[in-house]
């Protein structure tokens, strides 16, 4: 964690705690009012103008950014948004070769909103970028002014309220874990790279993982039946119990896993396989966009080679639910994975 020199990293940390009485966003209250807000900034196409991945003896733990020119002037404009935004705190921060991460929280109610502000640093941004581009442009583009260069920041900023207490300090881990995640999958590029054309049992998936893990021996689909749970409600667990321990047990005596982990008690059975770093196949109810990378202890479990995602759809921006329909298929799909 040290995209930040330690001073900074310092001042944002206690940005974070001195006030501990947050306001959190309500449902249709976002963007105009007080509230903690994500902000992403990305460089057109991905290029890597911002800063250079540095890993110290190919210790991904020990990853950090080192910034270009261009990144510092980016932060010194991201600083420059409460100058003209009182009402605006810089929580944390994290710059990454192709795009920026940035936590702020709104204090006050503004009569503009959010987007407004997030629209000025854009623009400020978008007049840095340009500059850059003209000072390494050919002479006879720079002696031109009117001829248009490559924009760098050709997207607005994507902004995300924060609903939930717990999101603020996942979302500070998750930024600044992003170069340790950026050297794992630097060090490790056939786990993190999506293959295509997985043809299992008819049926075609695109996967993200330890593809081995579809050449072992034995294989057990993890579905917890709801007649289970409802009995356990009323007193009786004894058949919940053993089948989550039956798990349990197999796993940890080599047999793969499968399931799409859908009900509450299935998630506990995977938490438990990533605790104990036991090997299994986690089917996803959605594709996978693009630079996709799983989230925390997933992205950790493939580092590890225990895991491999595998999901048949092509990625929906717009999907938020899972269908009882689709939970059917796809523990469909996890008996034929174990049965193949």
């Amino acid at each position: 964690m040290s995209v930040a020199p330690n001073d900074i990293r310092e001042n944002q940390h206690r940005e974070h705690n001195k006030d501990q009485h947050w306001h959190w966003q309500k449902q249709g209250t976002a963007w105009k009012g007080i509230g903690i807000y994500h902000i992403t900034l990305s460089v057109t196409n991905r290029e890597p103008l911002l800063g250079t991945l540095v890993i110290p003896d190919n210790d991904p733990t020990q990853a950090y950014i080192k910034r270009t020119e261009l990144g510092e002037k980016v932060i010194d404009c991201l600083w420059s948004v409460p100058k003209h935004h009182p009402d605006v705190r810089i929580i944390s921060f994290d710059i990454m070769p192709n795009h920026l991460h940035t936590i702020w929280y709104v204090v006050h109610p503004m009569p503009t909103g959010i987007k407004s502000v997030a629209r000025g640093f854009w623009q400020a941004v978008k007049q840095i970028g340009r500059e850059y581009s003209m000072s390494i442009a050919p002479n006879d583009i720079r002696d031109n002014q009117h001829r248009e260069v490559n924009p760098i920041f050709s997207e607005m900023p994507f902004i995300r309220p924060l609903s939930r207490k717990n999101q603020l300090d996942t979302m500070i881990r998750y930024t600044w874990l992003n170069p340790q995640r950026l050297a794992t999958m630097q060090l490790m590029p056939g786990f993190f790279r999506i293959q295509d054309n997985i043809v299992i049992a008819g049926r075609t998936y695109r996967g993200l993982g330890n593809v081995e893990l579809l050449y072992k021996k034995e294989y057990l689909p993890v579905h917890v039946r709801s007649i289970w749970v409802e009995a356990a409600k009323r007193g009786d667990d004894k058949q919940l119990r053993n089948y989550m321990n039956e798990c349990i047990l197999a796993a940890r005596n080599g047999t793969i896993m499968v399931s799409p982990f859908i009900s509450e008690k299935e998630k506990a059975i995977m938490e438990e396989l990533l605790k104990e770093r036991l090997p299994f196949i986690y089917i996803a109810d959605n594709g996978f966009r693009d630079y996709y990378k799983p989230k925390d202890v997933l992205f950790d479990a493939v580092a590890q080679k225990q895991l491999l995602i595998l999901s048949p759809w092509e990625y929906d921006a717009h999907k938020k639910h899972v269908s009882r329909a689709e939970c059917v298929e796809m523990n469909k799909m996890a008996e034929e994975i174990s049965n193949m």
